[in-house]
């Protein structure tokens, strides 16, 4: 019962935290959709700007070690497929800035997109995934496959590391018309 109680409160802080209830999504505002902006160059863009395209996006906090070696293999992934697959790595933790994720990038050499999470698409995300999505630790990430079409269908990978060579057959198996 305890942990029950403990789990609510945590739901309930988060969702003060991000502003808001947690189903405060914008009507008809998909979250590929949010603006955010490139740490690294200043860009602004969208998830919904790759949409024919194979897209990993990480969600992270910068004090996570696990976190970083997640992105180390995502850093490995991008040696074998280059730049067929975008990955986007988005600090969630309402307590980090756009300094703080770029000086992470740039000490480890991380050269994708990362950006800052701002609160309306952190929702948008807990509303589709789920809180795991923004349980840092647990080094979660979304699949989204990419269609000419301009359709994204996207999914939710295991929890845990995912090595480059897992990402890639994930990617394979879920991705490939």
């Amino acid at each position: 019962m305890k942990a029950k109680y403990l789990l609510v409160l945590a739901i309930m802080t988060l969702g003060l935290v991000l502003g808001g209830p947690l189903s405060a999504q914008a009507p008809g505002r998909d979250w590929r959709d949010i603006p955010l902006r490139d740490v690294i160059s200043g860009e602004t863009f969208r998830i919904s700007d790759f949409a024919d395209q194979t897209v990993l996006l990480e969600s992270f906090a910068v004090w996570c070690p696990t976190c970083t070696k997640q992105q180390e293999e995502i850093r490995k992934l991008h040696e074998q497929v280059g730049d067929r697959v975008i990955s986007i790595s988005l600090d969630v933790d309402p307590n980090e800035d756009e300094q703080l994720v770029r000086e992470h990038a740039l000490r480890n050499g991380f050269d994708w997109l990362y950006a800052v999470a701002p609160p309306e698409l952190t929702r948008a995300l807990i509303d589709s995934f789920g809180t795991a999505i923004v349980a840092a630790p647990s080094a979660p990430m979304i699949l989204i496959c990419g269609e000419e079409s301009g359709d994204q269908e996207a999914r939710l990978l295991k929890r845990g590391v995912k090595k480059a060579d897992r990402l890639l057959e994930e990617i394979q198996r879920g991705c490939s018309s």
